[in-house]
């Protein structure tokens, strides 16, 4: 049975299905559609052929030579370097002969005052005289080594690789903030809620003191638990476990997102946590100290110790692990130095 047209107050038959609107139209208005929508074509057109235009216009020889130019910057200032560590050294060397001839002018000095001494009082010993010859022997030594001083200088090879001069990739679909929708809405936390956040699927987990909150997709809270426990260094979802891990300044706690229970795992009490991440099989966490660790651990068939990396696969020596995650089968680390949180 023929259907009429969906355009109100027209009383012609239905033609047929119209893409743009889904509605069943007439001839008529099927063909208006349709002229809509080639109108729009006309923007799009002269949108493309400003592009063009653009790309032709584009001076690339300027482009080319602003960086040569930056290279250019990079190349003098590498000569700079070299000049002043050049001069340095160069002087560092000379005191350093200076200094030497000084001290072996002053020590002939002392030996020709003794020697004119004993010559004066025709008066000496044989221990004097080995004394005499020995101290002359050793500044003949010494002054061969003056002579023989450029052998000293131990020069290192110039190390400039390709490593020297990174070229980014120009990124075709870079993140452009601006085609972000605007805030959907805040949430405010109470004074003396803890920062780590984390999620799945289905819920935003945020401490709001004194709750660990559950919001949902409308970010209205679904379900919340009383956090007794003191600090919250960080928590990470567990998909394998279906579980929230909190983890606090010494202990590892499991959240189950169906009873609400809390079970603290009493792992290694005597460490300090500071974060943590998990993949489908393994929970990683960092100590909260100077060349910090990352500890392993497996989660099935129960979370037990794996291994442990340590400095200085982890970080150096006067940095601490902040942050960690884990994503497609690797670990990136976020390394602060000490001096700068102190």
């Amino acid at each position: 049975m023929s259907q009429n047209c969906s355009v109100k107050k027209c009383t012609r038959t239905s033609r047929g299905l119209c893409d743009c609107c889904q509605q069943e139209l007439c001839l008529q208005h099927l063909t208006e559609h349709n002229a809509l929508l080639i109108s729009q074509l006309n923007p799009l057109t002269d949108e493309i052929n400003a592009l063009g235009d653009r790309l032709k216009k584009l001076d690339i020889q300027k482009t080319i030579d602003n960086s040569r130019q930056k290279l250019e910057q990079w190349r003098q200032d590498c000569y700079k370097k070299i000049d002043n560590v050049f001069e340095q050294k160069c002087q560092e060397f000379a005191q350093l002969i200076n200094n030497r001839v000084s001290q072996q002018r002053d020590e002939l000095n002392r030996i020709y005052l003794k020697m004119s001494e004993l010559i004066n009082t025709q008066e000496t010993t044989r221990q004097e005289i080995d004394a005499l010859t020995s101290t002359i022997r050793q500044l003949e030594e010494n002054m061969n080594n003056i002579d023989k001083a450029c052998s000293v200088i131990n020069t290192g090879p110039l190390i400039i690789d390709d490593t020297s001069i990174l070229i980014e990739k120009i990124t075709e679909h870079e993140l452009d903030l601006s085609t972000l929708s605007p805030v959907y809405k805040t949430i405010h936390r109470p004074k003396g809620s803890f920062r780590p956040f984390t999620g799945n699927e289905r819920y935003l987990l945020i401490h709001q003191q004194p709750n660990i909150c559950f919001f949902d997709r409308e970010m209205n809270i679904a379900k919340q638990i009383v956090w007794p426990y003191g600090t919250i260094q960080d928590m990470c979802w567990s998909s394998a476990l279906n579980r929230l891990i909190v983890l606090g300044k010494h202990n590892i706690f499991l959240i189950n997102e169906n009873t609400m229970s809390i079970d603290n795992l009493h792992i290694n009490e005597q460490r300090c946590w500071l974060s943590c991440t998990c993949s489908d099989t393994v929970l990683f966490a960092s100590t909260n100290e100077d060349a910090s660790s990352i500890v392993e651990f497996t989660l099935a068939p129960a979370i037990k110790f794996s291994r442990e990396w340590k400095y200085p696969l982890t970080c150096a020596k006067d940095e601490i692990i902040d942050s960690i995650i884990y994503n497609n089968g690797n670990l990136a680390l976020m390394n602060l130095s000490i001096e700068s949180i102190l």
